[in-house]
């Protein structure tokens, strides 16, 4: 077993002076029943722990870190921009030029808004949805978590028809009320659910890919169902591709599907590392924002420069080195890998990759929404955890959480991890 032993004299004084010890709760490592390490410092594909062990990372914080820690351009790019100021306020022109990227990359989005997270991507883009189809109610599915906007932290009734309830304290039930929350994948609740109330539904707001239930994928047709019951009843669609964008491909899901969403959340690649988030669309719905338009959303930091600046190189850098198909290349060599050592493990198991994210989930049934991870086997999961940590890997700490892959990860590391894989798989079947 790895030292921990200042990590958990760390966690213990982090604990007297932040809730929880953290400042997200899953880096409490609450899943997998123990206490987080602490990082000193990160390069490439690897992480260094307070003890100074060695690891690793596939979970990349949580998805940003498209080309790796602290890569070279990016790091230039914050110094040189840091020269002229580290924030103002005021328009810039590199604004410009991050929003027409994204305007070219992502095929729905013809106008766009930066924020400071994806959580105010979400939030605004249903303000905005509601401002335009005045209309109150969101359809989101369980299992697809949006960030910590009140009216999206909300789970499943006791039904497939009935509203949600609050998923957490402090969010009122009215507010719940407004959410209809239906499972992925399931064709049949949606068009009931459209059939009693599609004249008073806004939006549906979906992860395409939902990242935050493991990794799930739409069955044939189901995204395509959702544009077109969307547009039947005049609601809007929005993408959440906060997890997805610029990661899976250089225009997100919806450039692999060739679905086209109305609204479209982003945030996580687009910053570099450092807080960003972004929601664009058809020009006449993002017209309806304030100044222009009715409906008011703002940030100080909106547009903040160094995160402008970080997030233009690393997209650069993705684009000028054809990043996508070096990542399929990669995350191909660390499938072949893992299925080999699922193999010789003999345990009921489950893969779901593409590109550069994948889950790999305890179970042999078929992984359709988050009622079925709901059946993994969450101890061996936790054994199969803490066993790769002890031997130099870093998996996300949750059954439900994707694992990222980045230009950085070289032949020796997905080698490495293969035989690490096929090593923590025994330990999680003792």
């Amino acid at each position: 077993m790895s030292d921990r032993t200042l990590s958990h004299k760390l966690y213990a004084a982090s604990r007297e002076v932040i809730p929880g010890g953290v400042n997200s709760p899953v880096r409490a490592f609450r899943n997998v029943d123990g206490e987080p390490f602490f990082v000193t410092r990160a390069r490439g594909s690897h992480l260094w722990d307070a003890d100074g062990n060695e690891l690793i990372d596939y979970v990349g914080t949580w998805g940003p870190a498209i080309l790796g820690h602290a890569p070279a351009a990016v790091l230039d790019a914050i110094n040189h921009a840091g020269k002229s100021g580290v924030s103002f306020g005021i328009p810039h022109t590199h604004e410009i030029e991050m929003a027409r990227l994204i305007v070219d990359w992502v095929p729905s989005v013809e106008k766009v808004r930066m924020v400071n997270s994806g959580t105010e991507a979400t939030m605004s883009a249903i303000r905005l949805a509601r401002g335009f189809t005045h209309r109150d109610k969101i359809v989101k599915f369980d299992g697809c978590y949006h960030g910590h906007v009140d009216a999206l932290l909300v789970a499943a009734g006791s039904g497939a028809l009935t509203h949600g309830k609050p998923d957490s304290a402090g969010v009122p039930s009215a507010f719940a009320n407004e959410t209809i929350v239906l499972p992925f994948n399931d064709p049949e609740a949606l068009e009931k659910a459209f059939a009693a109330e599609g004249d008073q539904i806004a939006a549906i707001i979906v992860e395409p890919y939902p990242a935050n239930a493991g990794l799930v994928f739409p069955q044939p047709g189901y995204l395509e169902l959702l544009r077109e019951i969307t547009t039947r009843h005049g609601a809007l669609l929005i993408f959440d591709e906060v997890m997805t964008g610029f990661r899976v491909a250089k225009g997100g899901v919806q450039e692999l599907t060739g679905v086209t969403p109305d609204l479209t959340a982003l945030g996580k690649v687009i910053g570099g590392g450092l807080p960003v988030g972004a929601f664009g669309g058809r020009a006449d719905i993002m017209d309806y924002l304030a100044p222009d338009g009715p409906v008011y959303q703002a940030g100080t930091l909106s547009g903040n420069p160094l995160a402008i600046a970080a997030g233009l190189a690393q997209l650069k850098e993705m684009e000028r080195h054809d990043g996508w198909k070096q990542l399929e290349a990669i995350g191909s060599a660390f499938e072949e890998g893992t299925r080999e050592a699922m193999a010789a493990s003999g345990l009921p198991l489950k893969l779901n990759r593409v590109g550069s994210m994948f889950c790999l989930f305890f179970t042999d049934r078929e992984i359709r929404n988050v009622d079925d991870v709901k059946k993994c086997d969450f101890d061996a999961f936790r054994k199969f955890f803490w066993a790769a940590l002890d031997e130099g890997v870093y998996f996300a700490p949750s059954q439900y959480e994707a694992g990222f892959i980045s230009l950085a990860h070289s032949e020796n590391d997905v080698a490495r991890t293969a035989e690490v894989v096929g090593t923590a798989l025994k330990a999680s079947a003792a």
